[in-house]
């Protein structure tokens, strides 16, 4: 049970049953009266954000979210199949649910799937993901400016930015946080 006072940008607590994340946050103590919690909330499971003022001594529950290690599978059109890795379950989310991880998500990636109430709402990738490059232009000898770049598909399909010695067929290591490329994997 959370009061009002541990209010923070990053917090999930649980209104009318739904899980909600802070993701603004501001405290404001007027001359009078109470202190008021202004703050930005996030419904975890639609995406609708919308502003909620609170009072200082108001209760609310912890969202019952739990996070479990789960196996990509397959995908089936636009349904994706996850595996518990501990209890060989398997459970599906939505393109919505997986929202830009899917232009990184290969099969047999193993992820962290965000529960709520035993159900599937939301995905974390691991930091970095090895995917391999499938078409890139070839690169022109004496092309070296300086910060050059150039557009690469990989085998999920998503084009990233990368430097002009990258070739088509070379493993590369890609940051999910940002999208970008960080380095080539030696085979």
């Amino acid at each position: 049970m959370y009061e009002s006072g541990d209010l923070r940008k990053g917090l999930k607590i649980a209104i009318d049953d739904e899980p909600y994340v802070i993701v603004q946050f501001e405290f404001v103590k007027p001359g009078k009266g109470q202190a008021l919690y202004k703050c930005r909330l996030k419904n975890m499971l639609t995406g609708v954000q919308f502003d909620k003022t609170f009072r200082s001594g108001e209760k609310f529950n912890e969202a019952d979210l739990e996070e479990t290690e789960m196996e990509y599978l397959y995908s089936d059109g636009d349904r994706y199949c996850f595996m518990n890795t501990s209890t060989y379950d398997q459970e599906f989310l939505d393109q919505t649910q997986i929202g830009d991880a899917s232009n990184f998500l290969k099969e047999n990636t193993v992820c962290n799937v965000l529960l709520f109430e035993g159900r599937p709402i939301g995905l974390t990738l691991p930091n970095f993901v090895e995917l391999r490059i499938t078409q890139a232009d070839p690169w022109a000898k004496g092309d070296t400016a300086a910060g050059s770049t150039k557009p690469a598909t990989l085998e999920t399909g998503h084009v990233v930015q990368v430097p002009p010695f990258v070739e088509e067929g070379q493993l590369v290591r890609i940051d999910t946080r940002s999208g970008e490329y960080v380095e080539r994997v030696k085979e």
